[in-house]
């Protein structure tokens, strides 16, 4: 938007960013954060420092100073986005789990290294990052970030001390960091909504212990290699014991029933397994296509004679009638002990907002544009990206609020009016 089209935003946007930036402390900070909000709203091919310097009309080297080194603290302000979203987008169907990439040039930036790079799908020079999203049935934000640092950053002090990294930062793999950013969600009174993911996340069986550690349903997507067994391990009796040694606590590997992959599974299922569901309403047509669900425990470790608890999970398959082998697999447990079929593929196919998230933060906010190359510069720029996310998702609602409350008043002359899902709607 340009400068004209924010001046009536103004006081909505301040009013939006007061609580947020409390942590901030001196009202200096404050105020060179909400002009860096106001930047990244802003009309523009690059949303870097620079460049939103100049359409503001503000010193450069100030802004740069506030985004790279001023010392306001991270988490809180992420604390209180997290709460501001959760008040403002309701209902929300999940915890959204993901990670994106930054294409970069050069070695110097925190976090760079050779590894794959979703934004180019190849091997290439980039930063990731993890990012925690709450998501309602038609709207989604993200709230928690961190920076993935390989080992080569953490075990490098001459790199660490150049990008700032603190000490306390240790090297912690994606799928951790995921776990830390929902661990803070909690912390803050976050909801136990189930978690959605890529298969990166729900092929590690310990991920998904974790989850169910901390209380929190899930449906996340796994590779059809993974190995399960369709009967549950810990009702098979043990053998009868011998007159001396040890009393066994285990069954023996040879009395357990094979494993099998995913997709044997799937082409094991009778036909009467499977169902045709529309689980929803496409901008074009229904999202509609052919499942099946079956309870299954999954074996991991079980070759080696590991014995982590076996518990039963729904496995989720997608085989579209048109497809030659199934195209999609899901491990779930959501909080209904028996969810139906329907529940259980619209939760783990709820997914497919993150990727219009990155999207528009990207291509409209600059999410990728930051120039800096410091741990604390980097996380101050995509926590204030996601504010301004953030403000655009409330004023979406806004519009929406008044759009309805004008029909309601006037509905004779609102011709074709929409739902909140954007789908025309007759007045007759």
């Amino acid at each position: 938007m340009t400068l004209k089209e924010i001046k009536p935003l103004e006081n909505r946007l301040n009013v939006f960013l007061e609580k947020l930036l409390e942590p901030m402390g001196r009202s200096e900070r404050r105020h060179w954060a909400q002009l860096y909000v106001k930047g990244l709203l802003l009309d523009g091919e690059r949303k870097s420092v620079e460049p939103m310097s100049v359409r503001l009309g503000v010193d450069v080297q100030s802004m740069s100073q506030f985004v790279g080194q001023s010392p306001w603290a991270v988490h809180e302000v992420q604390r209180r986005l997290a709460s501001q979203v959760i008040e403002d987008l309701r209902d929300a169907e999940v915890w959204m789990i993901d990670e994106t990439s930054f294409p970069k040039a050069g070695k110097e930036s925190v976090g760079v290294a050779r590894q794959y790079c979703g934004a180019l799908g190849k091997i290439a020079n980039c930063q990731v990052a993890v990012s925690l999203h709450w998501s309602t049935n038609e709207q989604s934000c993200p709230v928690y970030w961190r920076l993935y640092l390989p080992e080569e950053w953490t075990k490098d002090p001459t790199r660490r001390q150049a990008a700032k990294v603190p000490e306390d930062i240790e090297y912690r793999t994606k799928n951790e960091l995921a776990l830390d950013l929902l661990d803070e969600a909690l912390a803050a009174d976050g909801p136990k909504l189930p978690v959605v993911a890529d298969s990166a996340y729900g092929n590690d069986f310990s991920w998904r212990e974790a989850l169910r550690a901390r209380g929190l349903p899930y449906a996340v997507s796994v590779e059809p290699t993974s190995k399960v067994w369709t009967e549950d391990p810990n009702q098979i009796p043990l053998p009868a014991q011998k007159a001396t040694g040890r009393p066994r606590q285990y069954t023996p590997l040879t009395d357990l029933p094979p494993a099998q992959d995913l997709l044997t599974v799937a082409q094991s299922l009778p036909k009467t397994a499977w169902k045709k569901l529309t689980w929803r309403q496409g901008t074009k047509e229904p999202q509609r296509s052919r499942f099946a669900r079956v309870q299954v425990w999954a074996s991991h470790g079980w070759k080696r004679q590991e014995h982590p608890p076996r518990v039963a999970e729904w496995l989720i398959v997608e085989w579209p009638e048109d497809s030659k082998e199934p195209t999609d697999y899901w491990m779930a447990q959501l909080q209904a002990p028996n969810p139906s079929l329907l529940s259980l593929v619209s939760t783990a196919r709820s997914r497919w907002r993150v990727e219009l998230d990155y999207r528009e933060l990207k291509e409209e906010l600059g999410l990728d544009h930051y120039e800096g190359r410091n741990w604390l510069g980097w996380h101050h720029h995509v926590t204030l990206v996601s504010m301004a996310f953030a403000f655009l998702r409330t004023e979406q609602n806004r519009s929406k609020k008044n759009g309805w409350a004008l029909i309601a008043e006037n509905p004779q002359n609102t011709p074709n009016p929409l739902d909140p899902n954007g789908r025309k709607v007759s007045m007759v």
